[in-house]
């Protein structure tokens, strides 16, 4: 789930492991760039791989999952649409689903501004949440068992409103890995870049076109799109996906450490969770 915007147009459902055409316009995989930039600001220690190690995640396919919810607190937030993307090493679409849930809860009108699903078109089109959350929870199992590494922007709040659905609805979710997050590898490897860091923003910046921003469908595509390019800027992120997500879980636990001092400057007691790619529960 991603900064705000107007609303989207309508979101298709797809039986599980049923491919179709994505409604919202989607962006082409970037083209081949002999001459990928080369302005890395930081070599990041441990990032080169041993010889004969496993490929790089940008050599293999790949997928990208989002969801849009019902609110910003992902324990407490219920799922509204979902996508999950898989393409191939070069970028093309080979598989997509897509879900419009009932979430069985009001779905607030700021929740509904963003992406475009009012609780009356859920309830009258949306399918029931507990079998939304098993065949999203099914696909991902499929994905993760393969070694498919899954891109999600935020993947610490996306994973953890789907593990607290799963537990809502009894349902059996996977443990995410190996995953990559475009938010956090940006935060590491471009440390001092100033601005927003939404998934519009890098968009933007890296020319990715992200029309229909926060469906699920779009963002799903787009953040797969500016990985690609990101590692193209940076080739210390061209290594295995196992390799990177286990980097990443360092990596958020001390950009969140780095944010939680500076936020107590001024509030004493403020707490940033840093645990990737599943946040801490509540009452831990």
């Amino acid at each position: 789930m991603s900064s705000p915007s107007g609303p989207a147009g309508p979101t298709d459902q797809l039986p599980l492991f049923d491919a179709a055409p994505l409604r919202a316009p989607r962006p082409a995989p970037p083209a081949p760039d002999d001459a990928a930039e080369q302005d890395v600001l930081f070599d990041l220690e441990g990032s080169a791989g041993a010889p004969g190690a496993s490929p790089a995640w940008t050599e293999g396919p790949r997928a990208s999952f989002d969801l849009e919810t019902t609110g910003r607190d992902p324990h407490t937030a219920r799922i509204v649409t979902a996508s999950v993307v898989r393409t191939d090493a070069a970028g093309a679409v080979t598989d997509e689903w897509e879900w419009l849930a009932d979430p069985g809860v009001e779905i607030p009108e700021e929740a509904a501004a963003v992406h475009g699903v009012s609780t009356e078109r859920a309830r009258a089109e949306g399918r029931p949440a507990a079998e939304v959350v098993a065949e999203i929870a099914g696909v991902l199992a499929g994905l993760f068992a393969a070694g498919t590494p899954v891109l999600v922007f935020n993947a610490s709040y996306d994973f953890t409103v789907l593990a607290h659905e799963g537990r809502r609805h009894g349902v059996e979710v996977p443990q995410p890995f190996p995953v990559l997050d475009p938010y956090v590898l940006n935060k590491q490897v471009h440390r001092y870049r100033r601005g927003k860091r939404t998934l519009g923003a890098l968009c933007e910046e890296y020319g990715v076109e992200l029309t229909a921003a926060h469906t699920s469908a779009a963002d799903s595509v787009a953040t797969e799109r500016l990985a690609v390019l990101m590692a193209r800027r940076f080739p210390e992120l061209v290594r295995p996906a196992a390799a990177l997500h286990a980097d990443q879980v360092g990596w958020a636990a001390e950009q969140a450490a780095s944010l939680q001092e500076y936020f107590r400057r001024t509030r004493p007691d403020a707490v940033v969770d840093g645990a990737w790619p599943l946040r801490r529960p509540e009452d831990a």
